[in-house]
């Protein structure tokens, strides 16, 4: 079956050829999520199962072209314990700071910063994946699927949709590690100006999105134990600050931002999508993926984009944002702090000055 799929995958693009089989493990993987689950009427495991989606993409598109070697040779008659082995974790790693030749010495080898983006993309959806479920074990339910969890068609296709939610922020992921390893390290010097803004933005995001989920928990559970009688947030990365309004000559209210946690995650996709899109603006690379003019080049580029501008869409204009404003507008909607915080506050960058 492995080997029916690569070779239907085996597409001339170098891109496609990594990007369709790891879009199809992400469809095959929630789909296999969503019959437990849907039979159940649970959502117990959904945020879970998207999260390991995350980690098993991203782990095979690392693997992918030592996968294709040994079906390769399989192809051609090798004997089975004669195929090409797969590459260790410890063989990736050691992989990962070679240059020119060297860099291609040993089947499957991976240049760092294709580890670096999968390994960045791991570490966000474990501490995501952990933090939902931890929360949806202490609620009990996720209101997210109050209305579909009984209608089964619906609630299946929410997992597909959590397929695509996989596949399309990683494209930058997968596109990068379409491109042999020597040719990366060849390419670039060691540390390019792309790769620091990349990663600082990435960074950035980071903290804000866990350090905004840690504060919510927090602040939830605080509220439980009837420590606060807040019914919105207004402290840490949501915090009141007062200071200095100029136009009235005098103090003010001053709101950091509504959704802190989703101004991370788009940050981190964005830091993402601007180290793999340095990468593949390269001339070297350009080749390696069959393009020779500025076309190459711009697709790359777009193709890089559109995993932060999907994240964007989600939490904007989806998912995110738009359930968590019509559940508070429903409850606090005609008080005047209310409308005071969300009239005055950053719905997503804060304000930091």
């Amino acid at each position: 079956m492995q080997r029916v799929l690569l070779a239907l995958t085996n597409f001339k693009s170098p891109i496609l050829r990594t990007v369709v089989p790891c879009g199809l493990a992400a469809v095959a993987l929630q789909a296999l999520a969503a019959a437990p689950s849907v039979a159940a009427r649970s959502e117990l495991f959904f945020d879970v199962s998207g999260s390991l989606t995350y980690l098993a993409v991203g782990a095979l598109s690392l693997y992918l072209p030592s996968l294709r070697a040994r079906a390769l040779a399989a192809a051609q008659g090798v004997a089975q314990e004669a195929l090409p082995k797969l590459p260790s974790i410890a063989q990736l790693l050691a992989s990962a700071g070679s240059k020119g030749e060297a860099a291609t010495a040993g089947l499957g080898a991976r240049n760092w910063r294709q580890l670096v983006l999968v390994g960045l993309t791991m570490v966000w959806a474990t501490r995501l994946g952990s933090y939902l479920f931890s929360r949806v074990l202490d609620h009990g339910h996720d209101s997210r699927f109050d209305k579909i969890r009984n209608k089964p068609v619906r609630f299946a296709t929410v997992f597909l949709i959590q397929s695509v939610w996989v596949t399309i922020p990683m494209l930058p992921v997968l596109a990068l590690g379409a491109v042999p390893a020597a040719t990366v390290a060849t390419a670039l010097p060691r540390l390019a100006t792309t790769d620091v803004l990349g990663l600082g933005l990435w960074g950035m995001g980071f903290f804000f999105e866990s350090v905004a989920d840690y504060q919510k928990s927090q602040w939830s559970k605080q509220k439980k134990l009837k420590l606060h009688d807040e019914d919105f947030m207004t402290s840490g990365l949501f915090s009141v600050r007062q200071q200095w309004d100029e136009t009235k000559e005098g103090i003010a209210d001053s709101y950091n931002s509504r959704f802190p946690h989703y101004f991370g995650e788009i940050s981190m996709w964005t830091g993402i999508a601007t180290a793999a899109a340095g990468v593949l603006a390269r001339k070297p690379v350009q080749l390696a993926l069959g393009w020779t003019g500025p076309v190459g080049i711009v697709a790359t580029t777009a193709l890089c984009g559109l995993s932060p501008l999907f994240s964007w869409f989600v939490v904007t204009r989806l998912s995110g944002v738009p359930m968590s404003e019509k559940k508070y507008d429903e409850r606090y909607g005609q008080r005047k702090d209310y409308q005071k915080w969300r009239n005055e506050t950053p719905q997503l960058i804060p304000k930091l000055w």
